[in-house]
């Protein structure tokens, strides 16, 4: 299962985490895991555009883990708007897609 962990301050979202697998299918042909990286990889490369210095991002096998380093109603808009698509998929694969 794809865990995605949000960590907020104020309202303002602070920490995106999101770990695991779907298992939905076999590696490579999973829908479920394909979509929840391109929502985060869209999400990430659009915010990176505005701004460089506004999130760091690390990412390994399994785990992406977002940190907002700067707060502005374009940044925010694009991480709200995130968690929305990740929600509305994760409503469609409850098994494979959990927010925590």
């Amino acid at each position: 299962m794809i865990k995605i962990k949000i960590q907020k301050n104020d309202n303002c979202i602070k920490k995106i985490i999101i770990t695991g697998h779907a298992n939905y299918d076999e590696h490579g042909k999973d829908i479920v895991c394909a979509s929840v990286s391109s929502i985060a990889i869209t999400s990430v490369n659009l915010i990176l555009r505005m701004d460089d210095k506004a999130i760091n991002v690390k990412q390994s096998d399994g785990l992406l883990e977002i940190d907002v380093l700067k707060h502005d109603t374009n940044i925010e808009v694009v991480l709200k708007n995130m968690l929305d698509m990740l929600e509305e998929l994760s409503k469609d694969y409850e098994k494979n897609v959990k927010i925590i």
